[in-house]
């Protein structure tokens, strides 16, 4: 799964770490997220997407293969 929190938290001007303690979760944890290594549970998909007002499909999306 692709996601463009990187680009979010940045337009946001957040560290990793600023956008982690927004969601409750580890700096490890949202670095995980961007680089693609980690998916997050649907929850925390949710809890992204509305941190940023979007629907979790402006967020997340199956990369094409």
């Amino acid at each position: 799964m692709k996601n463009r929190l990187r680009v979010l938290r940045a337009e946001y001007e957040w560290s990793q770490a600023e956008l982690a303690d927004r969601l409750e979760v580890s700096r490890q944890t949202v670095n995980a997220i961007e680089k693609g290594k980690y998916d997050p549970s649907l929850p925390l998909a949710f809890k992204i997407a509305q941190l940023f007002n979007m629907q979790i499909e402006e967020v997340f999306f199956p990369d094409e293969e």
